[in-house]
């Protein structure tokens, strides 16, 4: 299914119909602020495990991020962080940013895996933001990739849905995506260790 959400002013009908699929173990492909993503509840093992199996990868090995509408859910996830962290954390999100963030005990017991580190994602995308805002958890994601050898990701929803629309429940068409991914940012040791340069330039917030 192909729903169309207009991404400065979602609507909250439109929402609501994303969030029951995804309580109900569903499946959806979803804007972000910077390439579409694919996700799921985080809750829902069986669509965590779908997921998986759409990208190909072993649910113990995937190096999936949570996406987040703030950073209240940090402590749910995440071993206490550093002051210094947090405060590059607050001033750079909503961004294009993946924090990667020492685990506590729940994401392995999420994933049945061994878990020890959690990538969190605070987009700066309003339909993105209202989804798990109305579902009251993080959701799972990992981004849409493109076939094409030049771009490495698909930004046309319309075209993602043509790909996906027999694997997942919902394409939402929330305008075209970017063809580059967040910044990846290791803050592990408590300091910022960029394991990708994407969108986000950090400097900018240290």
């Amino acid at each position: 299914m192909l729903l169309r959400i207009n991404p400065d002013k979602p609507n909250y009908d439109e929402i609501a119909k994303v969030v029951n699929c995804l309580r109900s173990g569903g499946v959806v492909i979803y804007p972000t602020d910077t390439v579409y993503g694919i996700g799921c509840d985080i809750n829902r093992q069986r669509a965590v495990e779908r997921v998986c199996k759409i990208k190909g990868i072993n649910p113990e090995k995937a190096n999936f991020s949570f996406i987040c509408s703030d950073l209240s859910h940090l402590s749910d996830f995440t071993k206490p962080i550093n002051t210094a962290v947090f405060k590059v954390m607050k001033k750079a999100l909503p961004g294009p940013f993946t924090f990667i963030l020492e685990a506590n005990n729940n994401v392995p017991k999420l994933f049945s895996s061994k878990k020890k580190t959690v990538g969190i994602r605070v987009p700066d995308n309003a339909i993105c933001l209202e989804i798990v805002k109305q579902l009251g958890n993080p959701i799972m994601s990992t981004s849409v990739h493109d076939d094409d050898d030049v771009i490495e990701y698909t930004t046309d929803p319309e075209l993602i849905h043509e790909k996906y629309k027999d694997l997942v429940d919902i394409v939402i068409a929330g305008g075209y995506g970017n063809n580059e991914a967040s910044t990846v940012v290791d803050c592990t040791d408590g300091d910022f260790t960029i394991l990708r340069q994407g969108l986000g330039v950090l400097e900018e917030y240290l």
